[in-house]
């Protein structure tokens, strides 16, 4: 790698996350809490730091107010040394519009890159889950001398229709020939060494910063152009032969664990991927695991408890099984089954917890039941109440119900009897 690259790093945190309702409800996506003590942003964040690039910018847009204090209270970095994370809202700066698309969020703060001058530009989503060394990535950048790299994974042949489609060259397998977005026709997509997968696209970038400048200025011009990373920014550079791909399986971190755990990514866009990304924590050999200090991910919580298990009465058993217990939650004689529970959450006497994944301060009644749930932040479970177990009830109570099965109730609500 080229001694010293000055690497800004640029993070799209503006989504809406209108699939995650009623999650995203009060919160923009990127602040949706996750795994006990994170936010989705965390994962992205850390990736970012732990690759060795220290000056990191967050485009916000949408009810950003949770996210930019998560920012501002969670990632603080030295000022001595010129590192940060700063979160910098929309501005218009270039018009009376507000973000038209993700190109378009970069292109109305290209001042924060000309500020900081940077030789090259990462570019990531704020929303996935996954460990990923963008230094790797950006030393294929350089020795391959492209303008853009694309980091891609491998997926089943079948979800090409969900995704942006990255096709390579079939003697060079980092050159892109063709980006297709969600397409319907999967002919020829194969990989040469896995016929059955195809390369989507991760939303993760790395930009030449003069040549990013150039192409967000024409794609500013197009009043035709949706104004997106994927759909406009990236077929200009393949059109121009410009752009190569980074094969995530390729990535190494130090302290992975399992093949399932190295190649993990969840895009965690509705409530049962979301949830099944959950679960994905809580095995004896996690999915994706939360354990590995040597890539940490950053959480904000400091200066709580320890969790507690009180009641030891064969009739009054306080206990967790294959679950993630966070700081401050008392389990008071209720039982707890393979969940996730956040901080400051309390399960009452003879109360049951499956599968559920509990946020911030929830409070589960005496002799209540919760079954794959999902139960947003300062929410009453009253006493012998029952969430999860009669789908119909629960929409009659307000609640939502995904396709897969999963209840989600809001922020500080009350679940009745």
């Amino acid at each position: 790698m080229t001694k010293n690259p000055r690497v800004l790093a640029i993070v799209l945190a503006g989504g809406e996350g209108k699939r995650l309702m009623p999650l995203t409800k009060d919160r923009a996506k990127p602040a949706v809490p996750f795994g006990g003590i994170y936010r989705l942003i965390d994962f992205s964040l850390s990736n970012i730091v732990n690759s060795g690039f220290l000056q990191v910018v967050v485009l916000t847009q949408y009810k950003s107010h949770s996210l930019d204090r998560h920012i501002s209270r969670t990632w603080r970095m030295s000022n001595l040394l010129g590192n940060y994370v700063a979160p910098v809202p929309a501005q218009q700066r270039v018009g009376k519009s507000w973000y038209l698309g993700s190109a378009d969020a970069i292109y109305q703060s290209l001042n924060v890159i000309e500020d900081e001058k940077p030789d090259y530009v990462v570019v990531t989503g704020a929303d996935n889950i996954y460990r990923m060394d963008f230094s790797q990535m950006l030393e294929q950048h350089l020795e391959m001398g492209f303008d853009l790299t694309i980091a891609g994974i491998r997926q089943p042949m079948e979800l090409a229709p969900s995704f942006g489609v990255i096709d390579t060259d079939k003697e060079d397998a980092r050159k892109v020939t063709r980006f297709l977005e969600k397409p319907q026709d999967t002919t020829g997509l194969g990989l040469p060494d896995a016929p059955d997968q195809f390369l989507a696209s991760m939303g993760n970038y790395i930009f030449t910063t003069d040549a990013l400048y150039d192409v967000l200025n024409q794609d500013a011009e197009d009043s035709s152009s949706a104004h997106d990373m994927g759909g406009s920014i990236v077929p200009m550079f393949v059109e121009a032969a410009n752009c190569g791909v980074y094969d995530f399986s390729k990535n190494r971190i130090p302290g992975e664990g399992n093949e399932l755990d190295r190649d993990y990514w969840r895009d965690v866009g509705t409530i049962d991927s979301y949830y099944a990304a959950n679960m994905d924590l809580i095995s004896v050999v996690p999915e994706f695991n939360l354990y590995n200090d040597r890539w940490p991910i950053y959480a904000g919580y400091t200066g709580l408890p320890p969790a507690k298990f009180v009641y030891g009465h064969h009739e009054r058993l306080g206990h967790a099984l294959d679950s993630i217990v966070s700081p401050g939650v008392i389990i008071s004689g209720g039982e707890v089954m393979g969940s996730v529970l956040s901080p400051g959450a309390r399960i009452n006497s003879w109360s049951s917890v499956r599968e559920s994944v509990l946020f911030d301060h929830v409070n589960v009644g005496r002799n209540a039941t919760v079954i794959r749930s999902i139960v947003d932040k300062n929410v009453q479970i009253e006493e012998g109440a029952q969430l999860g177990v009669n789908h119909d009830y629960d929409r009659e109570r307000g609640f939502y119900v995904s396709d897969g099965g999963i209840t989600v109730v809001p922020k500080n609500a009350v679940v009745h009897r």
